[in-house]
């Protein structure tokens, strides 16, 4: 995986705030291929071994409620390409039709199995499919929906340089996102407003620090995370 040249970038992301990232990344160049590498062979293992468990959980989830197995929601992702991700539905159908784009604790519209995929975030695993395609990768910023992705400031731009990630440490750190937002009335206010600059502090850190051994670090990390161990 290599940066585009600068010249062939959008250009919503040629601005100054931009290229400081773009520059600290073009000299990264070994650890962006390394990356991609151990995405592409990685998650090819894991389809192999995580075929069967995830064929219950898709059994689990047509049994459960109305609907889809997969939940494909338009996110955003390298250079501001638009893709539809891969993740089981942990909701009703057409959830994103009844309330916001962003989940809250204790939300209704959350199926019974989905709220046991969502707590051990299992409902990520069909994510390995968009890292195969190239959409994603295993570390990288969350990819947002487009109408976030639209209030984006200029310096946010520099985390579409990279793909989208499954996890990454704004993640980590913000792992109870939806406690967060369950205080408030207005939530895509609040998350646009508060709760998307504090993870952006993260993701332009990551990028700022980049290098495949980090990288490798922040999985560990989320595995960690996942169990229940806390970061401050």
């Amino acid at each position: 995986m290599l940066l585009k040249k600068w010249e062939d970038l959008p250009s919503y992301m040629k601005c100054d705030e931009v290229r400081t990232y773009y520059d600290i990344l073009s000299s990264k160049k070994y650890s962006l291929i390394l990356k991609r590498i151990f995405d592409v062979l990685v998650a090819s293992v894991l389809l192999v071994i995580l075929a069967i468990p995830m064929i219950i959980i898709a059994v689990m989830i047509k049994l459960d409620s109305l609907g889809p197995v997969f939940y494909r929601q338009e996110r955003v992702t390298t250079y501001g390409k638009h893709f539809k991700i891969h993740k089981f539905r942990t909701m009703v159908s057409n959830a994103d039709k009844i309330g916001t784009a962003v989940t809250v604790e204790n939300d209704n519209r959350i199926t019974r199995v989905g709220a046991k995929l969502r707590g051990l975030r299992l409902d990520e695993l069909p994510q390995v499919l968009d890292v195969l395609s190239g959409n994603m990768s295993f570390v990288g910023t969350r990819p947002e929906t487009v109408k976030y992705v639209d209030k984006y400031k200029p310096e946010y731009m520099a985390t579409l340089l990279l793909p989208a990630g499954i996890t990454s440490e704004a993640s980590i750190r913000y792992k109870d996102e939806a406690t967060l937002l369950n205080i408030t009335d207005d939530i895509d206010r609040v998350y646009v407003e508060d709760v998307l600059p504090g993870k952006m502090k993260y993701n332009l850190d990551s990028i700022k620090n980049f290098s495949f051994w980090r990288e490798i670090v922040t999985v560990f990390r989320t595995v960690f995370a996942v169990l229940g161990e806390d970061y401050e």
